[in-house]
């Protein structure tokens, strides 16, 4: 026969909360902190597309390393 399963403490379901509340966040952050540094010129890891270059080549693009 089915047991019901006991009940999950109010601060282990406020943790668990925040703990999945709190990954979007993170996220969020570590991308807001990429735009700021591509903006600045800050980032040294960055690739990023400058331009396409018109020719005979159909379009041939040329990527540019910031920093």
């Amino acid at each position: 026969m089915a047991v019901p399963k006991k009940r999950t403490s109010g601060s282990k379901k406020r943790i668990r909360n925040r703990t999945w509340k709190a990954k979007p966040i993170k996220v969020a952050s570590v991308a807001f902190s990429l735009a700021k540094s591509i903006l600045t010129g800050r980032s040294t890891s960055f690739y990023y597309i400058t331009e396409q270059k018109k020719g005979n080549n159909g379009g041939e693009r040329i990527t540019q390393k910031l920093g």
